[in-house]
């Protein structure tokens, strides 16, 4: 899956921002799989950037919700900034932007989609704000966050998506199915520093949804709001 030059140039004129530095945004779509197939032709993978941009686009959006909700505590805040910034989200705009046709990956990691391919959207999303902060400064990272990421609040908060969805999976399922729902970990990748879970959520032997995430916590969730999604509930 290379790309040239070119197709980022015309990334670049979607977002409407041109880096003075090219590899750099290159880079902020490079994942760690693909310079193994495609050794000298980038500098690095995205995994640095994305580090980098998680903390700008935490400071954003704190700053943000802490201006725009003035009569709500700490504890709500930090419930619509987890639902704002999570992988979901993030992976979400990542697909709008169409970031998914400029991913840099090995042959086995385009194979993916589905969830797996949404995180790895949502990791480039966060490269993206970290080179753009690099490249441009905190002004033009926030300006990007702020056009293409934070009007999700207003679905956010519409739907209630900043609830803890595992509360109210257990209370459905202990409605109407009289059990406790419970939660496995099926899958787990990544070096320590950036793991990637996979987790079921079960009533009894039943299967009711996955979920990935960064964090067991979230990939619980995660399968928490899609197994809420597929009942109905």
């Amino acid at each position: 899956m290379s790309q040239t030059a070119n197709n980022f140039s015309e990334f670049e004129a979607k977002i409407q921002i041109t880096f003075t530095d090219k590899e750099l945004l290159r880079q902020a779509f490079t994942h760690r799989s693909y310079l193994n197939e495609h050794r000298g032709e980038v500098a690095g993978h995205n995994e640095r950037l994305e580090f980098l941009g998680d903390a700008v686009l935490e400071l954003v959006s704190t700053h943000f919700l802490y201006e725009k909700f003035p009569e709500h505590d700490e504890g709500d805040l930090t419930a619509y900034r987890a639902a704002l910034v999570n992988a979901v989200t993030c992976a979400e705009v990542a697909n709008v932007l169409g970031m998914n046709e400029y991913l840099l990956l090995s042959k086995g990691e385009a194979k993916d989609q589905g969830r797996a391919r949404g995180v790895l959207l949502a990791n480039a999303f966060e490269a993206l704000i970290g080179a753009l902060y690099v490249d441009q400064g905190y002004d033009t990272a926030q300006a990007f966050i702020a056009r293409h990421l934070l009007p999700k609040i207003d679905e956010i908060i519409q739907k209630r998506l900043w609830q803890d969805a595992k509360s109210t999976l257990q209370e459905k399922v202990q409605e109407f199915q009289g059990v406790t729902p419970s939660y496995a970990v099926l899958k787990e990748t990544g070096p320590d520093h950036d793991k990637h879970f996979v987790v079921g959520v079960y009533a009894k032997q039943e299967l009711l949804a996955q979920g990935e995430g960064k964090s067991k916590q979230e990939a619980e969730q995660s399968a928490a709001r899609t197994a809420l999604q597929a009942r109905g509930w």
